[in-house]
Formats: C-alpha cells, sequence, structure tokens
C-alpha cells in the first residue's frame, strides 16, 4: 500500500485563512502588518520566491515592499538599508533574501535585522531563545513541517526521530522544535558513518541536504513519516526532492510530495510570523 500523501498545499491553505483572520482583526485595532524585502541581485531562484511571498502576502492582506538592490551592492549600502527598515515603526517584519551575492557576509548581515523584526528565525538572538526553550520566532521551515506533523496526527512523544542536515535554517532549529515534544532525536550529515543505518530506525525522517533523491527506500523503515525539505531542479527541468519519491512511497506510511509539499508551509509560517511580530510589536498578547 502506498504511503498518504502530506498535503503541504491544504495545510497553507488553512494557514492562510487564519493569519488571513488575524489581519482583518488587527486592521480594525488601526495595525496594518507591514513585510519589508531586501532582495540583492538577480538570482532568478530568489526572484521567484520573492513573488511568491508577495503574491501571498497580498492574498492575506499584508502590506509588502520589496527593496530591490544590484548585484554590486555593496556591504555599506545593504547594512544601510537594515538599519532603515529596524528604526521604520511601520515595519513589522524584515526577510533578507538568500543567497546573497559572494561577496556580501550574510551572516554578518542577518545578525544586523533587529530580532523583534526577524520573521525568518534566523538571528541567534532568535535562535538562542529557541535553544533554551523560551523562543519568540521559530523559524518558517521547521514550523511548518511541525504544522503538518500536527495536521496529521502524527504522534512525536517517545518516537525516534532522525534529521539529516545541520543546517541553521532547518537541520538545526528542526532538531529542537522534535526534542521540544519529546522526540529522542538523531541528526545526521555528510560525515555520518553509515546514515543508513541511522534512517531505518526513523519513525519521523525529515531530510533537508539539497541533493536530489538521496534517500531511497531501502533506507526507511515502514511505516515512517517521512518528511522531504529538499527542492532540487533536474537537467530535464523537473523538480525533485532529496528523498526518491517512487520508491519511499513505497515504504512509508505518509510523505510530503515536492513541489506541493514542505514548500508552501515555509511561505506561510512567513505570514504567521510576520502578524505575530505586529502584534508582539503592538503589545498584543497571544
Amino acid at each position: 500500500m502506498k504511503a498518504q500523501i502530506i498535503d503541504g498545499k491544504a495545510v497553507s491553505k488553512k494557514v492562510h485563512e487564519e493569519v488571513k483572520a488575524e489581519v482583518e482583526a488587527l486592521k480594525k485595532r488601526g495595525i496594518e502588518p507591514f513585510l519589508a524585502v531586501v532582495l540583492v541581485g538577480d538570482n532568478p531562484a530568489s526572484k521567484v520566491y520573492v513573488r511568491n511571498k508577495e503574491k501571498a502576502c497580498a492574498k492575506v492582506g499584508i502590506k509588502t515592499y520589496t527593496h530591490r538592490l544590484p548585484q554590486d551592492a555593496s556591504y555599506d549600502e545593504v547594512a544601510s538599508l537594515i538599519r532603515q527598515l529596524n528604526e521604520d515603526p511601520s515595519v513589522n517584519g524584515i526577510l533578507v533574501q538568500l543567497p546573497l551575492p559572494d561577496h556580501l557576509d550574510e551572516k554578518s548581515l542577518l545578525e544586523l535585522v533587529d530580532p523583534a523584526k526577524d520573521v525568518d528565525g534566523f538571528h541567534p538572538y532568535n535562535l538562542g531563545r529557541l535553544l533554551s526553550g523560551n523562543p519568540t520566532v521559530k523559524p518558517c521551515t521547521p514550523l511548518g513541517i511541525m504544522r503538518l506533523l500536527d495536521e496529521y496526527g502524527v504522534e512525536l512523544k517517545g518516537k525516534e526521530a532522525v534529521v539529516v542536515g545541520r543546517s541553521v535554517i532547518v537541520g538545526k532549529p528542526m532538531w529542537l522544535l522534535l526534542l521540544e515534544r519529546h522526540a529522542t532525536v538523531t541528526t545526521c550529515h555528510s560525515r555520518t558513518a553509515d546514515l543508513s543505518f541511522h534512517t531505518k530506525r526513523a519513525d519521523v525522517l525529515v531530510v533537508a541536504t539539497g541533493r536530489p533523491k538521496m534517500i531511497t527506500g531501502d533506507m526507511i523503515k515502514p511505516g515512517a513519516v517521512v518528511i522531504d525539505v529538499g527542492i532540487n531542479r533536474l537537467e530535464d527541468g523537473s523538480l525533485v526532492g532529496d528523498v526518491d519519491f517512487e520508491s519511499a512511497s513505497e515504504v512509508a506510511s505518509m510523505i510530503t510530495p515536492v513541489p506541493g509539499g514542505v514548500g508552501p508551509m515555509t511561505v506561510a509560517m512567513l505570514l504567521y510570523n510576520t502578524v505575530q511580530a505586529a502584534r508582539r510589536q503592538n503589545g498584543i498578547e497571544d
């Protein structure tokens, strides 16, 4: 029996409806949530991502503006813009679209963002709060994955969870969020010996490596829940994940497709984080 598809599009639509209702409630109080985007350069994928985020904001009523800087923009130019947005009281969220051009210090520029306006959840302050168990904002992709698991009734308490990938954007915060739900969590990476030994133990397997079809069906525990974070474009133009969907879906009990799984949830949780930032900045408790 093939795995049940975890439909990220359907769940993200539900989140959009919830966010839209919150935005309408805030506007009645004279508060208009506002997301400012910083886009540097001409990366085609980044342009698509930003356009999708702009459309999503428009659908739920979040005001947005994209500041477009040229490919050769200097560090000081980008830093100055971020500082201006930090000081603008009308801006609730700041999103610096990654990746930045190679000549820019990505890490230090992200650290310039006011933690209160860091709707991506990448600032060291916010990551530190997540680590301490007292988070203010959670990174969008891991937060979206947790929402998917909740919507599909996946029990985490006492279960074996394996995260393949250790990035600050997905892998590390994912580990923390799963641990917070009382899962026993193993993190694997490029230097893990005998990767399949670990993945075959996972009741919940989250894969975020950026390597197409890296995880195959014979590396998965029968009945596992498989979350594929990857999105890779092959030479023929098709999009695939980090998991070999065909073989994995023969073994797993549930699996996210690519596209249509985790991707829509990342954008949905960006909207959610922006509205929550607007609430906090205006002294409105959850």
